[in-house]
């Protein structure tokens, strides 16, 4: 039976040699379990921890994954990619060279006669003024090519350094009813299934009939999101425990 897999907040690049291989062998386990069982792969952003594409250069540490994913378009398993926030300069390969389609802004897909929404999530609390500022100044066109003058080695040195000062990959633990009531506001919309990500925390809400899904993260929850017969549901990936449960309601 074919089912839609989501999945987001992997990071990967962030940790130690060690704990990342761990990360990534399970991570290439469960994209075997979608060519298995799937046909469609929604990645709803922050796959990795930073991602910069220059003219000719790609990250080297992300080569098992960048052929996984491959491996599944040759499959024809249909892969698209919601950016997040640690995506902003993302540009052309992924939908040149490897047939992923890329979305920069919410996604609204329909499935078997339902209508659901799909969004990494950052910038969506009210209290991410400081961050809606940021990621304009980011995405300029001009800043990114001024980023593009450094050379790659010490371009993702120093995104890799900002990022291990950043918070923005841990678990976000005051948001969960800010992002219900924002689901909420889709479903007032016509939305029937509201997926976001980005707090890494997993969370589930069902609510008349409607159900709003945070997938979680691929660093501590190994969680992700299946649609099976216009069922939406929150998943674990059963070769690692979760950390916790204590998301769920």
């Amino acid at each position: 039976m074919s089912r839609i897999f989501f999945i987001s907040d992997a990071h990967l690049g962030l940790e130690d040699e060690e704990r990342e291989r761990h990360r990534v062998d399970l991570l290439l386990k469960f994209f075997d379990h979608v060519a298995s069982c799937g046909h469609r792969l929604y990645i709803v952003g922050d796959l990795f921890d930073f991602w910069f594409e220059y003219r000719y250069v790609i990250p080297r540490r992300y080569f098992r994954v960048i052929c996984a994913l491959q491996n599944l378009i040759e499959q024809n398993i249909r892969i698209e990619y919601i950016t997040g926030n640690h995506d902003f300069w993302m540009e052309d390969f992924f939908e040149h060279d490897l047939g992923i389609r890329v979305h920069h802004q919410p996604l609204d897909m329909e499935y078997e006669g339902k209508r659901f929404y799909v969004a990494h999530g950052d910038g969506f609390a009210k209290s991410d003024v400081g961050y809606r500022v940021l990621k304009k100044i980011l995405r300029h066109r001009f800043n990114i090519h001024l980023y593009r003058l450094l050379h790659p080695d010490a371009g993702f040195r120093l995104a890799l350094f900002c990022s291990h000062l950043s918070r923005n990959h841990r678990e976000i633990k005051n948001r969960d009813e800010e992002y219900t009531q924002y689901a909420r506001a889709r479903f007032a919309e016509g939305f029937d299934g509201v997926v976001l990500a980005h707090t890494h925390r997993p969370h589930e809400v069902h609510e008349n009939g409607r159900i709003y899904v945070n997938i979680g993260d691929w660093m501590h929850h190994y969680s992700y999101g299946m649609l099976e017969e216009g069922r939406l549901s929150l998943e674990y990936w059963p070769e690692e425990s979760p950390v916790t449960h204590d998301a769920l309601s």
